[in-house]
C-alpha cells in the first residue's frame, strides 16, 4: 500500500490552512445581506370582521399598505406610510396617518375615515364621510353619497409623520373636489355639515395598545389647520397674511390662527409654496422689493381670513405680536384682490 500522500503533494501551512477556513466561514457582508426581512403580512389587514386593529407609531415607516375584505371593523394606521389601498370593505371606521403618496378607496360603502395623503380617490364606492387633508385635488370616480370635512386630529408623534411623508399641514385642499364621472341633475358629493364631530364618525381608539397613543380630536389642538374651504363666507371681507421662512413660521401661523378664530374670524384657507422674485410682483405688486430677499429663503404660509373687521385685526396682530416681517394686506378693497392673487398662484404651482 502508497503513502495517503504522495511525493508531490504538500499540506497548506498550518496559518494559510486557517485562514482560508476563516474565509469560508464568515463570507463578505453586504449592505442588502443586513436588511431585516419584512413580512408582507404585517403590512395589510384582510378578511377582518367585528375587530379594532391597526398600527402603531413606528411600524410602518413609510412602507405600502393594504386593507381589504374588512366589515364593521375600526381601523387605526398611526404611522406614516408610502401608498394605501382599501377594496371591499363595509362599515368601517378609519384613520389612516400621514401618507406620501395615494389613498386609494375602491369598493367600498358606509365607511367613515379621517385620512391625510399626497392624493386621495375613491371608485365604485357609496355612503363614506370622510374627514380630509389632501395636498392635491381630491377625486371621486362612479362613486355616490360622498361627504367630506376637514381633516381634525392629533396625536404626539403625527407632525413629525407629516414631515416625514413630505406633507405640509398648511395645503389642504380637502373641499375641492373633483367628480371625474358627474351625472345630470345628480350631486354624488357634498359637505359634512361644519359642527359635524369627527369622534362621532371614527370613535377615539378604547383598547389598550391603541390608547396609549394620546388622541385627540378637539379643533383647538388639530395638527392640520381647520379650514372652511369652499363653504359660503360669512363676509365680503377677507384679509390676506404671509408669513415668511423662518424658524418659528409655523408657530407664528397657529398662534395667529388660534387668536383669530377666538375673535370670531373665519380661517378660510391655507398654502405653503416657494417664491420667486417675479412671483412677487405679481402677489405683492409696489411692495415686490421689500420681499424680494425674505422669499429666497423658503417657502412662505399664507392664510385667508374672513369677517368684518379682518384686515384691521390682522394687521393689529401683525405689529402688536410679531417681531418678524409680514405681509398684510392694506386695506379691505385691496385684500380681496390680494387674495385672488396668491391663491391663484398658489393653486397654478402646485398644479390644482
Amino acid at each position: 500500500m502508497g503513502c495517503f500522500f504522495s511525493k508531490k503533494s504538500k499540506r497548506k501551512p498550518e496559518k494559510e490552512q486557517a485562514e482560508t477556513t476563516t474565509d469560508e466561514e464568515a463570507p463578505k457582508q453586504y449592505s442588502w445581506d443586513k436588511r431585516e426581512k419584512v413580512d408582507p403580512k404585517d403590512y395589510m389587514l384582510t378578511g377582518l370582521k367585528d375587530e379594532t386593529v391597526g398600527r402603531l407609531p413606528g411600524t410602518l415607516n413609510g412602507q405600502q399598505f393594504a386593507i381589504q375584505d374588512c366589515e364593521n371593523c375600526n381601523i387605526y394606521v398611526f404611522d406614516h406610510s408610502a401608498t394605501i389601498t382599501i377594496d371591499d370593505c363595509t362599515n368601517c371606521r378609519l384613520f389612516l396617518g400621514p401618507v406620501k403618496g395615494s389613498v386609494f378607496f375602491r369598493d367600498c360603502k358606509d365607511c367613515k375615515c379621517v385620512v391625510a395623503c399626497q392624493q386621495f380617490r375613491t371608485r365604485d364606492c357609496k355612503k363614506m364621510e370622510v374627514f380630509l387633508s389632501c395636498a392635491t385635488q381630491p377625486i371621486i370616480e362612479s362613486s355616490s353619497g360622498m361627504r367630506f370635512g376637514c381633516f381634525q386630529y392629533y396625536y404626539p408623534e403625527l407632525a413629525f409623520q407629516f414631515k416625514d411623508a413630505s406633507l405640509s399641514i398648511f395645503n389642504n385642499n380637502w373641499s375641492n373636489i373633483h367628480d371625474f364621472t358627474p351625472v345630470s341633475g345628480e350631486t354624488n358629493w357634498s359637505l359634512l355639515p361644519e359642527d359635524t364631530a369627527v369622534q362621532d364618525c371614527v370613535p377615539l381608539p378604547d383598547t389598550d395598545g391603541f390608547k396609549a397613543v394620546r388622541v385627540s380630536t378637539e379643533a383647538s389642538r388639530s395638527i392640520v389647520p381647520i379650514t372652511s374651504g369652499q363653504r359660503r363666507k360669512n363676509s365680503d371681507e377677507s384679509c390676506l397674511f404671509v408669513f415668511f421662512a423662518g424658524d418659528y413660521t409655523t408657530a407664528n401661523a397657529r398662534k395667529l390662527t388660534d387668536e383669530m378664530v377666538g375673535k370670531g374670524f373665519i380661517l378660510v384657507q391655507t398654502k405653503e409654496v416657494s417664491m420667486r422674485p417675479e412671483d412677487a410682483n405679481r402677489v405683492f405688486h409696489q411692495n415686490a422689493e421689500d420681499y424680494t430677499s425674505l422669499i429666497e429663503k423658503g417657502p412662505v404660509v399664507a392664510l385667508e381670513f374672513n369677517g368684518e373687521g379682518a384686515v384691521e385685526a390682522c394687521r393689529s396682530m401683525a405689529s402688536d405680536v410679531f417681531s418678524a416681517k409680514v405681509y398684510v394686506s392694506e386695506n379691505k378693497a385691496s385684500a380681496c384682490r390680494d387674495v385672488d392673487n396668491f391663491f391663484n398662484f398658489a393653486d397654478m404651482q402646485m398644479g390644482i
